[in-house]
């Protein structure tokens, strides 16, 4: 991007207890981004923390006017600690957006690749760890994660969960209303889904500088639980009853079968209050009905929020 169109960007580093990396990060990243845009700004939104992490930007803040400083006042998450890094940014005029972790795992150096894949026409680059520098548990457990994303969500990718992004404004504007949980792992799906092109590049991974790890393996069930979320909305948040509604009439056929067979046995002759296809049969027709319903008050709420949107623009 250098030596040609100018693209304001701006990085954004959602930190949680981090002071002593953002000390030696940040001013990597300003002398990083100095060589793509002299006007580009560095971000960090303190999610919250307890240590002196807003501190050391306000004092990095006096040195370096690129560096700004979003303070959350309770621990929200690193979603909402983005979601509210992409406004500021996308406030202040940003072209590019690139959000790094404040580990110091990221390399700054590899901001060039990322920007570069987006020049080539990508609207969201990812920069893959292929060679991560984490405990053993935390990459083989990464990479079940990576593989089962990209089966579930079919978007493109090795490294799903990487912290280092680098993605136009449009994008960083759509993703935002989903930024929430830890739907920040699924930037990537969520771009995808959207009809963005997205890319990967493998970048170098350094092992942490300070501290400890924020991720444990709750987290990570917590991950799975939020891609079934993200794949619901992303395939039925307009058309809810093609779900319910189908699983609903196959309930119901399975359950009305199954009552007319013993119907027959019934004429015939045999007894069938003691046999469990009838309360299973009578269970299906009930749950089928009940999810056809659901499905068609889901539609009433997606046509009145659609004609809510349509009138207030």
């Amino acid at each position: 991007m250098n030596g040609r169109e100018h693209v304001v960007l701006w990085v954004v580093v959602p930190a949680l207890n981090e002071a002593d990396n953002l000390a030696v990060l940040v001013p990597r990243i300003v002398a990083e981004l100095a060589t793509f845009d002299p006007s580009g700004r560095v971000l960090v939104v303190d999610d919250g923390s307890s240590d002196d992490t807003s501190k050391v930007v306000a004092e990095l803040m006096t040195e370096l006017p690129e560096v700004c400083l979003e303070t959350l006042r309770h621990n929200l998450g690193k979603a909402a600690a983005l979601q509210r890094g992409f406004r500021r940014a996308l406030d202040g005029g940003a072209d590019v957006v690139v959000m790094m972790d404040a580990d110091g795992q990221d390399d700054p150096a590899e901001l060039v690749r990322l920007l570069e894949r987006i020049e080539d026409g990508a609207d969201l680059v990812t920069g893959a760890r292929l060679d991560r520098r984490d405990r053993f548990v935390k990459r083989h457990t990464s990479r079940v994660y990576n593989r089962v994303t990209g089966l579930m969500s079919g978007a493109p990718g090795r490294d799903f969960n990487s912290g280092f992004k680098a993605m136009r404004a449009a994008v960083a504007e759509d993703v935002s209303p989903m930024l929430y949980g830890e739907m920040h792992r699924y930037l990537t799906v969520i771009a995808h889904g959207m009809g963005y092109q997205v890319a990967e590049v493998p970048v170098l991974h350094h092992e942490r500088m300070h501290g400890t790890s924020k991720y444990g393996l709750a987290r990570f069930w917590r991950g799975f639980a939020d891609l079934v979320t993200v794949r619901f909305l992303l395939s039925y948040e307009h058309r809810p009853s093609h779900l319910f509604g189908a699983v609903g009439a196959a309930s119901l056929v399975l359950g009305m079968f199954s009552l007319m067979y013993l119907t027959v046995v019934k004429l015939a002759g045999q007894p069938i209050g003691d046999r469990p296809l009838l309360m299973a049969g009578v269970l299906m027709v009930m749950v089928g009905l009940q999810l056809t319903l659901f499905g068609l008050l889901a539609e009433m709420v997606v046509h009145a929020r659609n004609r809510g949107l349509g009138q207030r623009t």
